[in-house]
């Protein structure tokens, strides 16, 4: 017979203690299992950092190596990421809506073409996508250049904060680094020229940091900065004024080439170039690097404040900017608001939760696509919503959902012109818009376009023109990627006839018909 220090020793702890501690293991599985769920139910942050008039097509992201360290090699780079429109106001509205301009209605950055306007107003910005964020309890935080028309008097003064925002920092008007107005929460706030207090890409920075620092921690964020760099009149701040002193435009592709079988506005540009235009674009294309830096900066600073506050991995950050830029190509010295590669791609990186480090996602991503993806990640349904773009977040994380990318998408403008004759180009008449040095004319009335634009199978695009000759180009980007070549009159009639139809479509699509993904043939 066995003793009893046996049976109450050994064999009871074997028969009666070891349950308890299987039973203490499962329980701390159990709650392990539990606090693991509850974080990937956490609500994600979210950071959205908007540059303006950054290019992609000829070096604009040489100067920002930290951002590119710190959101494009941790996470996703878009290769074919694009502007539904190459200007300011109707690309920012774009952005805000998920909507193409044809439906948001914003044509161009005046206020008669409805940039930030009454009508702007009681429209679109009412179900913008911060409303949406919003009534998903995120604190939101807005800092920077909003529209350019925006805090005007007559677009509803600076007591005007679209619905949405909890912290409103806008600029009033087009972008500045000093000597501005900003609306803080519905009140004026003007800034001088000093380079501590208002310099405006570091005064962004430093109220979104405080922000974060004083934010509630029971809610998520989301957070908009929107940076006047590189945007003209191109002021870096002091410690930058000296970089890149020997940088110049690059001189390859359609660098000062005739704008020859190109609609009108390309053809009026002197060619080649006089020397003082040359001068001109190599100054802007330097200083546009310049101001980049204390955006680079910027990304930093954000970067670390989401790790000292334990957020980083729980937190989607997004770079990227309203349109492309140009600086001599087909000899237009400064820009954007064309149809070319230069003016409508755009950079855009996302870092954030699920999303694999080092990733190059090829498929086409539009602007439109910005506020969908952000409301996906916030958990909206996205059928509540009325918008064009689809949400690409499947594609950055495919462990959440699949998803299709689209074969075809639309890139449009309506180009405005003036009623009487530029003062500093009047030998060119009236109808013509945003002219300098040398006579040469950025934008016209008849700078008025829709094109398709297409990589999956073949890499095209094509573009009519609402001028008096009814003009088309057309150009296959895989023989000929700076668009040298205008082949209208070289390929097959019926290949015309497809694109003009699914143009036609694209104009007119509201909502799920500008998703559509349906397999089209077209013939070469």
């Amino acid at each position: 017979m066995a003793s009893s220090e046996t049976i109450t020793g050994q064999r009871y702890g074997q028969r009666t203690l070891k349950p308890s501690v299987e039973r203490a293991a499962l329980f701390l599985a159990l709650f392990t299992c539990m606090l693991r769920c509850l974080e990937c139910q956490k609500p994600r942050n979210i950071v959205l950092i908007l540059a303006d008039d950054q290019d992609v097509a000829l070096g604009g992201l040489t100067p920002m190596k930290k951002t590119k360290a710190l959101i494009g090699d941790a996470g996703v780079t878009f290769s074919n990421a694009f502007t539904a429109t190459p200007l300011c106001c109707p690309s920012r509205s774009s952005i805000l809506t998920g909507q193409y301009p044809h439906n948001h209605a914003v044509r161009n950055n005046s206020l008669s073409g409805n940039c930030s306007s009454l009508l702007w107003q009681k429209g679109p910005e009412s179900t913008a996508f911060p409303l949406y964020l919003s009534k998903q309890q995120y604190q939101t935080f807005f800092a920077g250049k909003y529209l350019n028309q925006y805090g005007k008097k007559e677009a509803g003064d600076v007591g005007h904060v679209p619905p949405g925002w909890d912290q409103w920092n806008a600029l009033v008007g087009n972008s500045q680094y000093y000597n501005y107005t900003l609306s803080v929460n519905g009140k004026e706030e003007i800034h001088g020229d000093s380079y501590e207090k208002d310099y405006l890409t570091d005064l962004i920075l430093n109220r979104s940091l405080n922000f974060l620092e004083n934010r509630s921690p029971q809610r998520p964020f989301f957070v908009m900065l929107s940076p006047p760099a590189p945007h003209s009149p191109w002021t870096a701040a002091p410690q930058y004024q000296k970089s890149f002193s020997d940088v110049k435009a690059p001189r390859d592709g359609s660098f000062d080439k005739a704008g020859k079988e190109k609609h009108w506005l390309l053809r009026q540009p002197l060619n080649p170039m006089l020397g003082s235009s040359m001068d001109f674009l190599d100054n802007a294309y330097r200083k546009r690097w310049q101001t980049l830096l204390s955006v680079d900066d910027m990304v930093e600073a954000v970067v670390n404040k989401l790790v000292e506050l334990k957020e980083i991995n729980n937190t989607y950050i997004f770079y990227t900017s309203d349109n492309g830029y140009h600086t001599g190509q087909f000899s237009l010295p400064i820009d954007k608001r064309q149809l070319y590669e230069f003016d409508i791609r755009i950079p855009l990186m996302v870092r954030g939760p699920d999303i694999k480090p080092q990733q190059i996602v090829q498929a086409p991503v539009l602007n439109i696509d910005l506020a969908p993806t952000l409301l996906d990640i916030a958990g909206l349904n996205l059928s509540l919503v009325n918008m064009d773009g689809q949400s690409f977040l499947p594609q950055m994380a495919p462990i959440l959902r699949n998803g299709t990318a689209r074969p075809f998408f639309l890139v449009e403008y309506n180009g405005e012109g003036h009623d009487t004759p530029e003062p500093s180009c009047p030998k060119l008449g009236p109808g013509l818009s945003q002219c300098f040095p040398d006579c040469v004319c950025e934008d016209a009335f008849n700078n008025t376009y829709a094109c398709v634009r297409t990589l999956v199978g073949h890499n095209l695009q094509y573009c009519e023109f609402a001028d008096t000759e009814s003009f088309v180009e057309v150009y296959n980007l895989t023989s000929d990627p700076h668009q040298l070549e205008n082949i209208v009159k070289k390929v097959d009639p019926t290949l015309l006839q497809a694109m003009n139809q699914r143009l036609i479509k694209l104009q007119s699509c509201v909502g799920d018909s500008c998703r559509d993904t349906s397999e089209e043939r077209i013939r070469r």
